[in-house]
């Protein structure tokens, strides 16, 4: 995994963790998380198989050819317009086989594809999902389905429900999968973050496509560390997936997610931002303000980064702010478990490095934040 990062505390996501499980435009999404203050780590969850190496993407092309085609559904639109792209590389007419289609577009990004590509858009959902184009078609908006040729174009997810309810119909339909996501040729990064996770060293983990999740998940599976993995995404580890289908194997597993109103990377972001620093409350000790983030606090203002032990010890006494702990819960928080004395030298070192009388000792009982 690489990291980038800042200690400007004006930024909103300044002393959180966010990891990036994107494949493709993965650089763009850091950005923008880096901007915002996060210390991004990448650690790529899957590979796209290259459109030119695709002996399968062929194959279902020169299936579509074979007969007319009376419906075709773009899902997204750098899918649909790699399709096209790589159907003209291989001289195979499918934008002319396409024109006296009825072409729908799952949403804006797929109708500018369709539109580049020199096609007519016929229709697109409000909601820019899958449900509702199968709805639309189960309806009779586009007349009975029954015999008809229908090519849906994948990207990556096999959406089973929409290609399911289709044939359900009687409709012959034809599957493009233009991408094929497998696992990276170096796993390496994806385990550390499964570790990551599981340790609560992240704060937040992205995800914009299903199979990047699934592969996650996978991978955990694989080191014998998937319960631990879903219980930290569960609690602290907080997982953001660009949208609902994205979601889909994190809701199998039960593991709710955060997700912005709009399936866009910048809208991602700001999910981000709004759902980090909410979860950490600002607290007022008497002259001062200080919220507990992921690797560091902020006090007065001011980002202050912290070591794991005293972090773990401010982390425990602020979620507990103005009661005494007990020295041993403190020596519970403390990684790799240490006694009393270990929390003693915790303690020193947290009130040095916050220069301000937060922490307080209460005699024979333990530390409180001194509210």
């Amino acid at each position: 995994m690489t990291e980038t990062g800042t200690d400007d505390a004006s930024l909103p996501l300044a002393g959180y963790t966010v990891a990036v499980t994107a494949a493709r435009r993965k650089e763009e999404l850091g950005a923008l998380l880096d901007r915002r203050g996060a210390r991004v780590v990448y650690a790529p969850a899957i590979r796209i198989v290259p459109l030119s190496d695709d002996t399968e993407l062929v194959a279902a092309t020169r299936e579509v050819l074979a007969k007319p085609v009376d419906l075709v559904i773009a899902t997204t639109g750098v899918g649909f317009r790699g399709w096209l792209e790589a159907a003209d590389a291989w001289d195979l007419p499918l934008v002319e086989h396409l024109l006296p289609a009825r072409v729908l577009a799952r949403g804006p990004k797929a109708r500018g594809a369709i539109r580049g590509g020199g096609l007519i858009d016929a229709w697109s959902p409000e909601s820019e999902s899958s449900a509702e184009v199968l709805s639309h078609l189960l309806s009779g908006a586009e007349g009975p389905l029954e015999g008809r040729r229908i090519a849906v174009q994948l990207h990556g997810d096999p959406l089973p429900d929409l290609v399911a309810g289709l044939r359900e119909t009687g409709a012959e339909v034809l599957t493009v999968p233009v991408y094929r996501w497998v696992l990276p040729e170096d796993v390496s990064p994806v385990r550390k973050l499964v570790a990551s996770i599981v340790a609560g060293t992240v704060d937040a983990v992205t995800f914009t496509s299903a199979p990047a999740a699934a592969s996650l998940l996978t991978v955990a599976d694989e080191l014998g560390q998937k319960a631990e993995l879903v219980a930290a995404l569960k609690d602290r580890v907080l997982p953001i997936a660009v949208g609902p289908v994205t979601a889909g194997p994190l809701d199998a597993e039960g593991v709710a997610s955060s997700q912005p109103e709009r399936a866009r990377l910048g809208a991602l972001a700001r999910e981000v931002v709004a759902r980090l620093p909410e979860r950490d409350p600002v607290l007022e000790i008497g002259a001062h303000t200080l919220q507990v983030r992921g690797f560091a606090v902020v006090l007065d203002g001011r980002v202050v980064e912290l070591p794991p032990g005293p972090m773990a010890v401010l982390r425990e006494l602020a979620r507990r702010p103005g009661h005494v702990v007990p020295r041993s819960d403190l020596i519970g928080s403390l990684p790799g478990g240490k006694d009393g004395h270990a929390v003693e030298m915790a303690v020193t070192r947290l009130r040095a490095a916050l220069g301000a009388p937060v922490v307080e000792t209460v005699v024979k009982r333990g530390y409180r934040l001194a509210l």
